[in-house]
């Protein structure tokens, strides 16, 4: 039990550090934030779980082709949140990602990888 707490308290630094870096300056937020920060959390978890190498390496793939996808949302959301406000922004942006992750699914599956 101890050590799912520090899992989460770990984790949850990480977010914090982010929303705290971000308030003192957009550059070094974004810059934290685009890291993979929570990534290469979940590797060392995996790792330190005695988890098999397979199991790690796919994590590694599949988090690359799940980032592809969201990529557009983070255009989109500085370009639509002066003209709809925050919430309805996030409700677009998440939409635009659902929409961007399907296609990406079917695009990529003509190349062999499986998403879904």
């Amino acid at each position: 039990m101890a050590w799912l707490i520090s899992k989460y308290l770990i984790t949850a630094a990480v977010v914090v550090i982010v929303s705290e870096a971000a308030k003192r300056s957009d550059r070094l937020g974004g810059l934290i934030a685009a890291l993979p920060l929570v990534t290469v959390l979940a590797l060392i978890w995996l790792h330190v779980e005695h988890q098999p190498q397979s199991k790690i390496a796919n994590h590694a793939w599949y988090t690359f082709w799940y980032v592809v996808p969201t990529l557009p949302m983070f255009l989109a959301f500085p370009m639509l949140l002066p003209r709809l406000g925050f919430w309805p922004t996030l409700l677009a942006c998440v939409m635009i990602t659902v929409v961007c992750f399907w296609l990406f699914t079917l695009l990529v599956r003509r190349f062999g990888i499986e998403l879904l």
